[in-house]
């Protein structure tokens, strides 16, 4: 099969990343966009580029036949679907056959079959490959999945049939949680998948989640390409992944790859999959299941094989036999990736929006370090898809070697603008759980109950107020270089720590800041464009600082903060209103649970608010009466958005 223009069904990051790969082989590329997307970096980095859509992922990236359309008038020959959206659709994959178009990606036929996770699992089960107990019954009723996962006992996990990446799936410890998990696996798989189909399947209780990459072409030949360790995890969503796993000998990558290959070839397969293991404390592993497309962390993978991927699929397609035999692949020293999401770790990982104030990433792009991003300074993040904004991977000779330069990486390219995982990432790969190999697929969320320090934000230093102060009275015009100068106070405030510094400037170009009695003299040697350089003490240093509505956005040494100057006049919305429950990011209402008249308890659940893919409760402060209700399901909000009124119970003695 013969092809020379591709369209990349997708966007962000992964859009980018194979339009340079194409490019790279002489292949024209199409971009495709939502207007969400009109601006986004995808569609100015391919040839061609066509709108398909509205921003809601189901009026544009999901519509099967507006990106028939857009192939069609750009005379695109192929699609590469990246991976989410309808990556793992066999419809989508048959619809690209029947229009003449290749469809970079394995034949429907193995994407039904491994995409169906109840089937898949069967097959399984009949090839003699390790399965977890579970319910796969085609019976979808509420009665009957409880009767059932009663009689499987807990933990257990609810999985959308269709799902993927964490999606559609609830983790169950008791009988009180087993209503709440199936309606919200149903919902979210309904949602992102168009499936609402669900199965049961018993926990492996503090596993690590091992995948082997697969590939196989048209002419019988497949391949594994070792492991990839992704038990890093937070509510079953990959965080932290590498290649090789630090708990995998030379037998068990053996044993693990021959399973993955005879899955593959028992379905036909063709072209990069992934076969999804849990791995119990004696190391011995389930099946769990198969994706049929590129995985997120297919980049550690090329780092230790030195393969490119994609260049595998787009030759796969094309009807080239694999690039490599078996013995021909060996894995050379360590990578790791870790995903930045514009989320905060230190509030509920609860996903932001807003636009990117500063943003890069060559910065940090020293030997063995790459960075695949689908943003730039000034994007706009918006709630509509996945909050994964980038991926930073590096590889060392050894573990620790790429532990060291994964911390550097992640302080050299700092995002501003948007709250995100990036020092929870840096923090995460020196912890001694992640040094010591010895995290389990659940233990980030065992960490959030139980209060880790590890996702309570630090608060600024003395050296790090007085900066800002420094900057920030630069920014804002302040000059210490007139005729006459005096010292002024100043107030500043990051989250929920406060600060007061005086700051006195002399004519030379020093200014002295001083905090609770103690004074830092600070020269600015160079301030533009968000570069900060400075001296303190006859040793120079570098900082980024950008204003930013009356906010500074400082990065340095790893860290990030905003800082604010307080008002002596907050205004009313700035006071916590228990009376009023607002949005606690933009997103679209899903549920809502009270109407006028509902007398609500202090924590009760009101509304439900779904951003990047992520369902958030916004539940009463306080006991009361609901007075009004200022949206209805399906309604897309912005963030503070008023939502629910209440009157609020009289206090009693």
């Amino acid at each position: 099969m013969t092809f020379s223009k591709i369209l990349i069904a997708n966007r962000g990051e992964i859009a980018c990343r194979i339009i340079r790969t194409a490019r790279n082989l002489g292949y024209q590329t199409v971009a495709v966009y939502s207007d969400a997307d009109r601006s986004a970096p995808h569609v100015s980095l391919a040839d061609e580029a066509v709108h398909i859509g509205a921003s809601p992922a189901a009026e544009s990236y999901l519509r099967i036949d507006t990106l028939l359309e857009a192939a069609r008038k750009t005379g695109a020959d192929a699609v590469h679907p990246g991976y989410g959206f309808l990556s793992e659709n066999a419809g989508f994959a048959q619809a690209c056959k029947d229009a003449g178009l290749v469809f970079i990606g394995p034949p429907a036929s193995a994407i039904e079959a491994m995409g169906d996770k109840a089937l898949a699992k069967r097959r399984m089960l009949d090839a003699g490959v390790p399965c977890a107990p579970g319910y796969l019954g085609e019976a979808q009723d509420d009665a009957t999945l409880i009767s059932e996962a009663k009689k499987m006992g807990y933990p257990l996990l609810v999985k959308a049939v269709a799902g993927g990446g964490g999606r559609g799936m609830r983790l169950v410890r008791a009988d009180a949680e087993l209503q709440a998990g199936i309606e919200g696996a149903r919902r979210e798989a309904t949602s992102a998948f168009g499936d609402g189909t669900l199965m049961l399947e018993r926990l492996i209780d503090n596993g690590r989640h091992i995948e082997i990459q697969v590939f196989a072409d048209s002419h019988g030949n497949a391949v594994y390409l070792g492991e990839r360790d992704c038990t890093a995890q937070r509510r079953r969503q990959k965080v932290i992944e590498e290649a090789p796993s630090p708990v995998v000998s030379a037998a068990m990558r053996e044993a693990m790859g021959r399973d993955a290959v005879a899955a593959a070839l028992a379905v036909g397969y063709q072209g990069a999959g992934t076969v999804e293991f849990i791995v119990d404390a004696n190391l011995k592993h389930y099946f769990l299941e198969m994706n049929t497309r590129l995985q997120v962390e297919h980049p550690v993978t090329e780092m230790v094989t030195g393969y490119d991927l994609v260049e595998w699929q787009l030759r796969v397609a094309a009807g080239d036999v694999l690039p490599a035999k078996q013995a021909d692949i060996q894995l050379k020293g360590h990578a790791i990736e870790a995903r930045l999401y514009v989320e905060d770790p230190y509030a509920g990982f609860a996903p932001q929006t807003g636009k990117v104030l500063w943003w890069q990433p060559q910065d940090a792009l020293y030997a063995g370090v790459r960075i695949d991003h689908g943003i730039e300074q000034g994007s706009d993040i918006s709630p509509f898809y996945d909050p994964m904004v980038a991926k930073v991977i590096v590889h060392g000779r050894d573990r620790n070697d790429a532990i060291r330069r994964m911390r550097a990486a992640l302080a050299n390219a700092p995002l501003l603008g948007l709250r995100n995982n990036g020092r929870f990432l840096s923090d995460l790969v020196d912890h001694p759980a992640f040094r010591n190999a010895a995290m389990t697929t659940t233990l980030i969320d065992q960490w959030l109950e139980q209060g880790e320090p590890l996702l309570q934000a630090s608060e600024p230093t003395g050296a790090i107020w007085m900066l800002a102060a420094v900057a920030l009275s630069v920014e804002s015009g302040v000059s210490w270089r007139a005729d006459s100068v005096a010292a002024f106070d100043m107030n500043l405030q990051s989250g929920k720590a406060t600060c007061a510094l005086r700051v006195l400037p002399d004519r030379s170009g020093k200014v002295t800041v001083t905090q609770d009695g103690a004074s830092v003299q600070v020269q600015v040697l160079h301030f533009a464009n968000g570069r900060l350089r400075y001296t303190i003490d006859g040793v120079s240093r570098s900082a980024i600082a950008v204003l930013h509505q009356g906010q500074l956005h400082l990065a340095m040494d790893g860290h990030s903060y905003v800082f604010s100057e307080v008002s002596a006049f907050p205004s009313a919305d700035a006071l916590q209103d228990a009376s009023r429950a607002r949005s606690p990011v933009a997103g679209k209402v899903t549920q809502i649970s009270v109407a006028a008249g509902d007398e609500v308890q202090n924590g009760q659940p009101l509304v439900c608010v779904e951003a990047m893919k992520m369902e958030m409760w916004l539940s009463a402060q306080a006991a009361g009466t609901v007075a009004a209700v200022h949206a209805k399901v399906g309604d897309q909000v912005e963030s503070g958005a008023l939502l629910v009124e209440l009157t609020l119970q009289a206090a009693t003695e």
